[in-house]
């Protein structure tokens, strides 16, 4: 007979070296590297592909949309297979689909048939949040965890950090064809890796894992199961990362482009800055964990964190900054969003059932892809239209959504949580 605690947590009673946590935290955080990396490899590409195809960015950012849609559908789905079948094939395939997607971009001769690379590369990127999770709750010690996830929420802004640079860089060598090939074949080498590394990743096919101590088990039933992820609780974390990918991803995609446009800022120098911002949001990560550890409010820390990012992307909007003082600025719009990192997933953590870290986070972070679904189409529109300024009130938007979707979420927990388990 299984207790409740071995549902809630699978394996703890099995203590692992430091240095075993250390290389399963580091292959899971390559793989959360190389999805968003892939997330950010077209974007940089856009006014290149823009003259290639004879397109506008309305096209070009519904090429995102279409990415997004699919993985956003796709996700909560990948969440019940992992749980099923285990998460180590499901993100080896994952990553090699990415990589065979824009191998295949790459050769595309028209716009249209890069439209429907797009649905490839959607699924691919479906599988990296219920597999991560799935993965690191089950192989990493209790006592290691939050740096876990710490490191695999760091991997992943690395990723859309680096992206820019890489594909203008190879871009500028190569062009944007051979770019595409470049970083499509090193997506191979990151699934190989991933694969000859299974021996220290363990699988935990109930999904339990990703909130010990905090929601009541999950109830097994498939009908009760889409109770729960219909749940007030469940539905305000989704809403939260939907908001979020709104700002996140309408900056990512085309902060550079905005500029341009809005103060005559050149593509490379923009580029740079959303480069910074990154890296800014990365060490802001790394702070807000230690902040999220000693702080009960996590709420607080969100709102003060998107806050201040969105009021200094506003700025940005309004001041025609010089290169170096408009890296300066988004590095520090960067940290302090990046210092919410945490937080946030407290929050998830904390509204998370025991035993459906599958379900559970593949539901709520397809949130993030239905909102990155809608941004680019938007900011594509307004930059088309001649309003890019709006773009920018998009992303300060989000980000203030998400607070109160923050707040939202912490009372209707105070208020639901003398209410017995179902």
């Amino acid at each position: 007979m299984t207790s409740a605690a071995e549902v809630a947590s699978p394996r703890p009673p099995s203590p692992r070296s430091a240095s075993t946590d250390g290389r399963v935290i580091g292959v899971i955080g390559s793989a959360h590297f190389t999805s968003h990396f892939f997330q950010m490899v077209i974007p940089p590409l856009f006014p290149v592909m823009k003259e290639a195809f004879g397109v506008g960015y309305t096209e070009l950012g519904l090429l995102m949309t279409v990415f997004y849609a699919v993985s956003g559908i796709g996700q909560p789905i990948a969440g019940f297979v992992v749980d099923r079948v285990g998460a180590r094939g499901v993100l080896v395939g994952g990553i090699a689909l990415l990589g065979l997607s824009m191998i295949l971009v790459a050769l595309a001769p028209h716009y249209w048939i890069v439209l429907a690379l797009m649905v490839p590369a959607g699924i691919g990127n479906c599988v990296f949040h219920p597999a991560d999770y799935s993965i690191l709750s089950a192989s990493v010690s209790p006592g290691r965890m939050g740096r876990a996830f710490s490191v695999h929420a760091f991997g992943g802004t690395m990723g859309w950090a680096l992206a820019p640079v890489v594909m203008l860089s190879l871009s500028a060598v190569g062009g944007w064809r051979a770019a595409l090939v470049v970083v499509g074949v090193a997506a191979f080498a990151v699934a190989l890796l991933v694969r000859m590394q299974h021996s220290i990743l363990r699988e935990d096919h109930a999904g339990a894992g990703a909130a010990h101590g905090h929601a009541p088990a999950a109830p097994a039933a498939g009908g009760v199961t889409w109770q729960l992820l219909l749940s007030l609780p469940i539905l305000m974390c989704f809403a939260y990362f939907l908001f979020l990918a709104v700002a996140g991803i309408a900056l990512q995609n085309f902060l550079a482009p905005t500029l341009e446009v809005l103060h005559g800022t050149p593509i490379a120098v923009g580029a740079a800055a959303l480069t910074t911002y990154l890296f800014g949001s990365a060490c802001g990560i790394i702070l807000g964990g230690f902040a999220a550890d000693r702080v009960q409010r996590h709420e607080v820390l969100v709102a003060i964190g998107l806050f201040s990012g969105a009021a200094l992307i506003l700025l940005v909007g309004q001041v025609a900054f010089p290169p170096l003082a408009l890296n300066v600025v988004l590095c520090i719009a960067g940290f302090m969003s990046g210092t919410a990192t945490a937080a946030r997933d407290m929050l998830v953590r904390n509204a998370t059932p025991k035993g459906a870290t599958g379900k559970v986070f593949g539901f709520v972070y397809s949130g993030l892809d239905l909102g990155s679904t809608i941004a680019p189409g938007l900011a594509g529109f307004l930059i088309d239209h001649h309003n890019p300024a709006a773009v920018l009130w998009l992303v300060a938007a989000g980000q203030v959504l998400a607070v109160s979707t923050a707040f939202g979420l912490r009372r209707r927990r105070r208020v639901a949580a003398p209410q017995p388990a179902e």
